[in-house]
């Protein structure tokens, strides 16, 4: 791996500036590179999460992690008014040129700039095992949202059948690196994205962790056998 390549990889200690500029890089392919590597499911689980989240007219929603704004469009098309919010100034360029109807905000999920209770629901997908405190950042989404309100939690997790999990990390490992190296000029950014999702916690560790940063009702399900899963809860 070259010096340059090296530049463009995170690795798990996830400093806020290394994420920032790997999604920097990525930007203008990502959801390309994310419907390639998901095989299309990606629309399901956005499906998905909108469902969750249930979006009604005139509600006010925080979409972190946003990106280039797809999952915040998706929420948008209920009336209600949705910010988009991302760590990455790469990321928010390439939404405010797909998606100019849209709010878009640069901000860290740790310290966010908004009031106490200003939100209705705040979602984050694929996002939150990108935080290096992954406590504070619920902590943050809790102040931010209202007596009541939603959180709902989209990220990649561990599946619960041994044989599907061991299949899902054969294709993580083998069918990521090469559509990677083929379809991204920066091949190295998804080394880190594969590590942090073999990394991260499984569901039930998760939902406690949720549970203990000042939400209640907390439930998930699975996606795709787990691929996937939604944790949904809501503010104390």
């Amino acid at each position: 791996m070259s010096e340059a390549d090296d530049a463009l990889r995170a690795d798990l200690d996830k400093h806020t500036g290394e994420i920032a500029s790997m999604f920097d890089h990525v930007a203008t392919r990502y959801d390309v590179m994310n419907a390639l590597m998901s095989g299309g499911m990606d629309h399901v689980w956005q499906v998905a999460l909108r469902t969750a989240v249930a979006p009604l007219p005139g509600e006010d929603i925080l979409d972190l992690a946003a990106g280039t704004g797809a999952s915040s469009a998706a929420l948008a098309q209920s009336g209600a008014h949705v910010v988009a919010c991302d760590l990455s100034e790469g990321m928010i360029e390439v939404g405010r040129r797909r998606h100019p109807d849209l709010e878009f905000v640069e901000g860290d999920a740790t310290a966010l700039g908004f009031p106490d209770a200003s939100f209705d629901a705040v979602t984050i997908s694929y996002g939150l095992r990108n935080i290096a405190d992954t406590e504070a950042a619920l902590s943050e989404m809790a102040r931010v949202t209202r007596p009541g309100g939603r959180l709902v939690v989209c990220e990649f997790s561990t599946p619960p059948d041994t044989t599907f999990r061991t299949l899902y990390r054969f294709y993580l490992g083998t069918v990521i690196a090469g559509l990677a190296r083929l379809a991204s000029s920066d091949e190295v950014a998804y080394d880190y994205l594969v590590e942090s999702i073999l990394d991260w916690y499984p569901q039930q560790e998760l939902a406690r962790i949720i549970a203990d940063r000042g939400w209640t009702d907390v439930e998930f399900r699975n996606l795709t056998g787990g691929i996937v899963a939604l944790h949904r809860a809501r503010r104390a």
